[in-house]
């Protein structure tokens, strides 16, 4: 059995696949007939995602590694290179939410830790793949965003600044690349009852949306 949808035969890479709204994405994108490259620290679930995905008769190629440490994220490019010469969808979706403090008390480890996975893992995205989106006619690259970017709530600054420096980034991307047949977005999901959000509201009665990506659209 073999999936047969509109991304039949295209080639797409999920960021923070194996939870939460990464996972949900990257199960979508797999019933729709892509092949998902899926990324994330935690290979028991990208392994049991997987699973799922061939339970539906979809495919995956799972690679467990940090986007914030060491070279991965070129490594994997030149995986993807060898094996495919091409990536049709590119999900950046793996984030943190750092610590929620007073700027004042923000430590230089975790506000590190927060631009590299944040900003900087998203910059390497880019920059390794943009070669490999611009190869495809279709090609698309999604960036996960908040509304912490624009709201300057007290505490949240970390997650916020990390936010804001993705969005101008990934428009100037767009700006960059609006003549071509690539795509480029954000996307900012709302609330949604993720491990993130239960971190961030401890009191919040889980009365959110769940994470279920049917009848969301997906740009074929």
């Amino acid at each position: 059995m073999s999936i047969h949808g509109p991304l039949s035969g295209q080639i797409a890479l999920v960021t923070g696949a194996s939870r939460g709204l990464g996972r949900a994405i990257a199960l979508e994108l797999a019933r729709r007939g892509a092949h998902v490259i899926t990324t994330g620290r935690t290979a028991g679930a990208l392994e049991a995602l997987d699973d799922e995905v061939q339970a539906l008769g979809g495919q995956t190629t799972i690679s467990p590694f940090d986007l914030a440490a060491n070279d991965g994220i070129e490594r994997l490019a030149s995986v993807i290179s060898q094996r495919w010469g091409r990536l049709n969808i590119l999900v950046g979706n793996a984030g943190m939410l750092g610590d929620l403090t007073p700027v004042a008390d923000i430590s230089a480890k975790i506000w590190n830790e927060a631009f590299a996975l944040n900003v900087t893992a998203n910059w390497r995205l880019i920059r390794a793949f943009d070669p490999y989106l611009r190869a495809v006619r279709d090609g698309r690259a999604v960036f996960l965003t908040s509304g912490a970017a624009q709201s300057a709530k007290p505490y949240w600054g970390l997650y916020a600044a990390t936010k804001a420096a993705l969005e101008q980034l990934v428009t100037t991307y767009a700006n960059e690349t609006k003549t071509t047949s690539l795509r480029v977005n954000l996307v900012s999901p709302g609330a949604l009852r993720t491990a993130m959000r239960a971190k961030a509201m401890p009191g919040e009665t889980r009365t959110g949306q769940i994470v279920d990506m049917r009848g969301v659209g997906v740009t074929s």
